[in-house]
């Protein structure tokens, strides 16, 4: 569903769960940057991963497969806010990878 509305109408930020049934967000972020390539897009979406997979490891594959921002659930509402205005101050040209300045939230409210 995600892809096809993609196709109708381009966003300003994707938020997007890792773990979901039938088609996971690795996959679903692989399709939007093969997508941005084919439109021939300079600039990727910023792409935000909400998500229970919050070990290191997690972390660094989710970045690698083209997310600017990890987010470990459960996160506070204001707190998400923050992130995604940081994440549209730093939009970073579409690379198929984790774009420069890609990274792990830790979800601290003092950020």
């Amino acid at each position: 569903d995600a892809v096809r509305a993609l196709e109708r109408e381009w966003p300003d930020v994707l938020v997007s769960d890792i773990g979901m049934p039938g088609e996971d967000g690795l996959s679903l972020i692989d399709r939007i940057r093969r997508l941005e390539r084919a439109r021939s897009a300079g600039v990727a979406v910023p792409a935000v991963a909400l998500t229970a997979y919050a070990s290191d490891e997690d972390a660094v594959r989710i970045l690698a497969a083209g997310y600017q921002v990890h987010v470990k659930k459960p996160i506070e509402p204001f707190v998400l806010v923050d992130i995604l205005a940081d994440v549209l101050d730093r939009r970073a040209p579409s690379s198929g990878s984790a774009a420069p300045g890609a990274r792990e939230h830790e979800n601290d409210p003092a950020d």
